[in-house]
């Protein structure tokens, strides 16, 4: 299984959208658009779950590919580098 970015997406995407685009290249395991913690909104990205060799035929396809008048940019996701937890409690010596 391949975990798929896709950057700058219309922000009237659906996962629907995004599903049906990406099935044209195989089959789509899920579709995870991402919205803003407190507006609720999208932010303009979401995550494709495929299998590695249709992920990577989707990639190459769509990549730069138009939708709704924006290039699409889209990769194999990356793992988020680890940030260091940031304590809440009171400063102690």
């Amino acid at each position: 299984m391949t975990t798929i970015y896709v950057g700058n997406l219309p922000f009237n995407a659906t996962e629907q959208d995004v599903k049906t685009l990406f099935e044209r290249h195989g089959k789509v395991d899920s579709v995870k658009l991402i919205n803003d913690r407190e507006t609720g909104k999208p932010r303009g990205f979401c995550f494709v779950e495929m299998s590695q060799a249709e992920a990577q035929t989707a990639i190459q396809a769509l990549n730069g590919f138009q939708m709704d008048g924006r290039p699409l940019r889209v990769n194999e996701a990356q793992e988020r580098p680890q940030r260091p937890r940031q304590g809440g409690g009171p400063f102690r010596r």
